[in-house]
């Protein structure tokens, strides 16, 4: 039976984790972004002399779009499936966007290693197997790092390629769009607690294994401080 200890520092770490998962969860069903345009009919000369906005908030799956006078009045709110939009528009947007949902679902897929890892290690002893403390830190060490290159692959996406002016150019080709003024959404982030939550949990675990080796360590060395005296016997 584990040591209160040890329960004690793997079930934090399993906390930690689950709040992770959580966190991330809720980040990928919430908006990530939304992108403020000026707007005009396109005219053959292509100026483009503004007289009305394009707004489009976007989330992993779906998002909306308002046009205010874009080009003649403004309708109602239109939902927008992003994959649907970017599917029509094709090029690398489509493929950088999945890549981005995939890698957050295999980050899950790793945290929910790491919590059946640390609840395990709460009611057994498998520390020297894969199962023990290595196992949690490349569980939670894969999700952190998932996390992160998914962060890095949406802002490629969407400063880099410009996908919220395309996704509204999709459905309207009769106007001109510029000045797109990008602002982040809570969902994406969420990745930051994400991540942190993740390396909080390796953190835990360490703490006790080196605290647990530093030990053992000692008790292999019993006669190394015993006086001489004694050792002669």
């Amino acid at each position: 039976m584990p040591s209160s200890e040890k329960i004690l520092y793997f079930l934090s770490s399993a906390v930690l984790s689950i709040i992770g998962v959580a966190v991330l969860g809720y980040g990928m069903s919430t908006e990530w972004a939304y992108s403020i345009m000026a707007c005009s009919p396109k005219i053959k000369n292509g100026t483009l002399e503004s007289n009305g906005t394009a707004t489009i908030r976007m989330g992993l799956f779906e998002g909306s779009e308002v046009k205010d006078s874009c080009p003649f009045f403004t309708p109602d709110e239109i939902k927008v499936k992003v994959f649907e939009r970017l599917s029509d528009i094709g090029g690398d947007g489509i493929g950088i966007h999945a890549m981005v949902v995939v890698l957050l679902v295999f980050a899950l897929v790793a945290s929910a290693g790491s919590i059946l890892i640390t609840l395990y290690n709460t009611i057994s002893n498998p520390y020297e197997t894969y199962m023990g403390p290595i196992g949690l830190y490349v569980c939670s060490g894969i999700s952190a790092c998932l996390a992160f290159l998914a962060m890095i692959l949406y802002l490629i996406n969407l400063l880099g390629l410009n996908i919220a002016e395309k996704i509204v150019l999709t459905k309207d080709t009769t106007i001109m769009l510029k000045d797109g003024d990008v602002t982040f959404e809570p969902g994406f982030f969420m990745i930051l607690p994400y991540i942190t939550v993740n390396l909080l949990a390796i953190l835990l675990v360490y703490l006790y294994a080196h605290a647990a080796y530093r030990q053992r360590q000692e008790q292999q060395k019993p006669t190394e401080d015993a006086p001489k005296e004694i050792l002669m016997y």
